[in-house]
Order: structure tokens, then sequence, then C-alpha cells
């Protein structure tokens, strides 16, 4: 029940947690911000870009369409009913992913810190809480019915260690320039 509940989790968080990902690699391009300033400092910065936003929502959304067709016979092979994807779903997760994190860059332009400085709780759940809102504001039902305190709980518990875990690798890789 465990294995289920956890597998169920990481699937229905899987458009949420490509976008930001698939981003840093297609980033790049024209700042979100145009440049602008806040006092002192800039809205966003460099690091959020229109094509960044664009890219990673977009991914999120294929691969949500991807797991649809997929769901039946991996939920088959493991034991598991896996949920699929509504497009108002799959668009929300991915869409309030990106939002989530550019929301949580206006934040940290606000409290001082500058691109690529940690902010630890705020850096590993941004985009889940952007996701998740999103998606029960686009796609009620079906988040609800997904999104079980159960689920929720595993996500809250899993995500801050997948994703240090994959800003490890993109920075061992050399698509960041700072692990975290």
């Amino acid at each position: 029940m465990v294995v289920g509940l956890v597998v169920t989790a990481f699937w229905a968080m899987l458009p949420a947690y490509v976008p930001n990902n698939a981003a840093v690699l297609a980033g790049g391009g024209r700042p979100i911000d145009g440049g602008r300033t806040w006092g002192d400092r800039r809205l966003l910065g460099d690091g959020k870009t229109w094509r960044g936003t664009a890219v990673g929502t977009l991914v999120g959304i294929v691969l949500a369409a991807g797991l649809n067709v997929a769901a039946a016979p991996v939920g088959t092979a493991l034991g598991v009913s896996l949920p699929t994807f509504p497009p108002a779903g799959a668009l929300g997760l991915a869409a309030g992913a990106m939002a989530g994190d550019i929301a949580a860059s206006f934040l940290k332009r606000r409290s001082g810190r500058a691109r690529g400085a940690a902010f630890p709780g705020l850096d590993q759940l941004d985009f889940v809480v952007g996701a998740l809102v999103v998606a029960f504001l686009l796609a009620p039902g079906w988040a609800q019915a997904t999104f079980t305190l159960g689920v929720l709980t595993v996500i809250v518990v899993v995500t801050p260690v997948l994703h240090v875990g994959t800003n490890i690798i993109a920075y061992l890789i050399g698509a960041k320039n700072e692990p975290w």
C-alpha cells in the first residue's frame, strides 16, 4: 500500500517535476522581467525567461499526454491504479510549477538573495505549491480525486529529496551553476 501511494504521488507530480528542469536546459533568451527593478533589485532576474517558461510548460503537458498513454500498462505491471491527466490538469500542473518557481524568484529578490542563492524550503516546494494551486483551480474535481491527503503527504516529504538530488545532477553535468 505504501509503495502504491509513493508510485501514485510520483506519477501524479511528474508533469510538475519536469518543467523546471526542462526550463533550465532550454534557458536563455529574454528575461520575463525585461530587466525591470523594484527599488534597487531586479523583479525576477535573468534566470526566468520567456523561452524557459514556455518550453518547461510545454514539456510538462507533453509528458502528461505520454503518461496518459502509459498509465494502464504501467499501472497493471506495478499493480497500481495510476491517474491520467485531463488537459486542464496537465496545464495546471505544468504552468503552475513554472508560476510557483517564478513567484519564488520574486520572493528571493525581495529578500535580498542573489540569483542562485539558496532559500531552504522555498526552493524545494515553490513549484509544488504553484502546480497544486493551479491544478486545483483549473481541474478541481480531478485534482481532489488525485491528490488525496496520503498523496499530498508523500509529495511534501519526497519532493525536497528529489529536488536536491536533481539539482546536484544538473550541477555535475554543468546545467546549473550551483548545486541547490
